[in-house]
């Protein structure tokens, strides 16, 4: 099934109007800008810790953000993807991913752990991502899809309502956008089980009760700390007891 005519950018799935609810366009378009400027003029790369707390499960979210609206305004600055469809749906997801940094980084308030420019990525590793339009619509595809393990993995673990409820409001729009970016790549628009970064033998089953359904198997923050630092691309340490 052909998924593009309904996620045409008539908003219902990439809505101006989610943004603008929060109030975050115009802040989520700042940091689009800015961001890849930011986290790659750090020379030394600070520790990341995380506690196995919500503070330290809302700043690891804020964490996989921050990746995200990195990548995807260097995914149109390569040069790559040159389809005019294809520029305005990157475009569009990125814009949501700075907006989700901006709007995280609001419920977080002062515990938030790190900034922007705390953040270094290693350069070489971006680009090995941005060699080809088939290479960074493949590594969009699966960042997406570790956001929504992510999200949905550390969500039994909250407490805060508005904790929960930021969480919440956010891992639906990265199934949308993983949605997209498979259709984008030719792959099916939802994850089959070979294309898991995580196979069944090392899912947590305290997470995953329900497998072999219709259904999207939880991650654990250590096994998405992994998957992460199989791209290569971050240099800040990660420690805590989140990911211990």
């Amino acid at each position: 099934m052909n998924l593009l005519p309904t996620l045409d950018l008539d908003r219902a799935i990439f809505s101006r109007r989610r943004a603008l609810k929060w109030g975050l366009l115009g802040i989520g378009t700042a940091l689009l800008a800015s961001t890849p400027k930011i986290v790659m003029a750090q020379t030394r790369a600070k520790t990341l810790t995380f506690n196995a707390n919500d503070i330290g499960i809302l700043n690891f979210a804020l964490l996989l953000e921050e990746l995200e609206a990195a990548f995807y305004p260097a995914a149109l600055k390569s040069g790559k993807i040159t389809n005019p469809k294809e520029r305005d749906y990157l475009s569009e997801i990125g814009s949501h991913e700075a907006a989700h940094v901006a709007f995280l980084r609001q419920v977080l308030g002062s515990n938030a752990l790190f900034q922007s420019r705390d953040l270094s990525l290693n350069a070489a590793g971006l680009n090995a991502l941005l060699t080809s339009r088939d290479k960074i619509l493949n590594t969009a595809v699966t960042l997406e899809d570790l956001g929504v393990h992510a999200y949905n993995g550390a969500g039994p673990s909250l407490t805060n309502p508005t904790y929960i409820l930021a969480a919440g409001s956010i891992v639906s729009v990265e199934g949308r956008h993983s949605a997209a970016v498979r259709e984008l790549a030719g792959r099916p628009s939802t994850e089959p089980d070979r294309d898991r970064l995580v196979q069944d033998a090392n899912l947590a089953a305290s997470l995953n009760p329900f497998k072999g359904r219709a259904y999207d198997e939880l991650y654990t923050p250590k096994q998405v700390v992994a998957a992460v630092s199989s791209f290569k691309i971050l240099n800040n340490p990660i420690n805590g007891m989140l990911v211990a």
